[in-house]
């Protein structure tokens, strides 16, 4: 038993000063079923990622999907957070709602608005998805918590400026041509390899060109049970699909491994009896250039300290042998918290439906998707093969 995507929506990402957050949900909701062709009236829940914790004052966002169209109202809304992976959670709480036989169409919104506030206001935020108990100390934030990451990484397996700099290059350069990406400037690899007063270091080894930005953002799909969906126009299903959350506090774990994703890799693979390289394309949770990095370990594509090997050799290039982010990422094209995974999943439908413009990987047919809350906490892992 699966759910398919029938359609989505995307927004730009960015610095969105005239928009609201109800707008910016009304936009896509609306476009989203405009996509699929639903009717509001054929919509049996709804439900909305956000993280929020105080970056915009209007809480209960759920009920602003309801302001897209007076058909919706009475429909069942529910918002849904788990940090970074807000959106895909979102997502999966539709897919088990239709599994569960509870509703056959679902509409999922995800959205924040984080920059009406100073980075270190967001910062301030955002850090609640750590540990506080023993992380949230000296003004710690997540670059900060990254930056202990990748230091530890280096440790144990040696430097890899490099291989950042080039995560950062390639995203960049696949987000140049992204319309819905917060930047969409090719910086190169020698931008992001010096250090400079354009690209200064953020927190330890990461510069400014390893962070993903500041966003404001929403993005829209709609779900539907197989057989509904082979009526429609189009049909994106999920072939696996895997849900994993860690423990939270880092010292109970070796933070460097990525066990949660890793696990939800597998997970989702065996479930759609796949290997990793059958897949077309991956879109990975890059927060940070050192977590794509280590997310090509954990999703098996390199051994254990080799991930290196992979953006150095080509391997992870839009035309290398398992293109990774080709929407750009979270690096270029922002990351509106509780957006991101929805996003990531509308950017993978988009290859798989050879909808993808200027972005496209050819002949894509296969797509992985790894949404990660936290420091490796909270891991979604989708495969997803158009069906029709």
């Amino acid at each position: 038993m699966t759910a398919c995507i029938v359609g989505w929506s995307h927004g730009r990402f960015g610095k969105l000063e005239d928009r609201d957050l109800e707008s910016l949900i009304v936009e896509v909701a609306t476009n989203a079923l405009a996509d699929a062709g639903v009717g509001p009236e054929d919509v049996d829940q709804i439900f909305l990622g956000t993280f929020n914790g105080g970056m915009d004052p209007q809480d209960f966002a759920a009920s602003m999907v309801l302001q897209a169209d007076e058909r919706l109202r009475f429909t069942p809304a529910t918002r849904v957070e788990n940090a970074c992976a807000t959106g895909s959670a979102a997502i999966y709480q539709g897919v088990n709602t239709i599994l569960a036989g509870r509703a056959r169409t679902v509409l999922v919104v995800g959205v924040e608005k984080m920059t009406t506030l100073s980075s270190r206001e967001v910062g301030d935020i955002l850090i609640k998805c750590s540990y506080v108990k023993d992380e949230n100390k000296d003004g710690m934030s997540f670059p900060g918590l990254f930056g202990l990451i990748t230091e530890l990484y280096y440790q144990r397996y040696g430097e890899q400026s490099e291989a950042l700099a080039r995560i950062a290059a390639k995203n960049h350069k696949n987000g140049s041509v992204n319309p819905f990406a917060h930047m969409q400037k090719d910086l190169g690899y020698d931008f992001c390899k010096e250090v400079s007063d354009k690209n200064p270091y953020v927190a330890g080894p990461l510069k400014r060109t390893d962070c993903s930005m500041i966003s404001d953002g929403a993005a829209a799909l709609v779900l539907t049970d197989v057989q509904s969906a082979l009526g429609m126009s189009k049909a994106v299903a999920f072939r696996g699909m895997a849900h994993v959350n860690d423990i939270l506090p880092m010292a109970k774990r070796d933070i460097v491994a990525f066990e949660g994703p890793e696990l939800a890799w597998k997970q989702a693979l065996e479930q759609a009896s796949l290997d990793l390289l059958d897949l077309d394309l991956v879109e990975t949770h890059d927060c940070f250039t050192s977590a794509e990095l280590i997310e090509y370990e954990a999703m098996g594509l390199t051994e254990k300290g080799q991930g290196a090997r992979a953006i150095l050799e080509g391997w992870t290039e839009k035309d290398g042998k398992l293109p990774v982010n080709p929407s750009g990422g979270l690096k270029a094209k922002g990351h509106p918290i509780g957006a991101t995974g929805v996003s990531m999943h509308v950017m993978a439908a988009m290859q798989v439906t050879g909808e993808a413009q200027a972005m496209q990987v050819k002949d894509a047919k296969l797509a992985g998707v790894l949404n990660m809350g936290g420091a490796a906490v909270a891991s979604y892992c989708s495969i997803l093969e158009r069906i029709k």
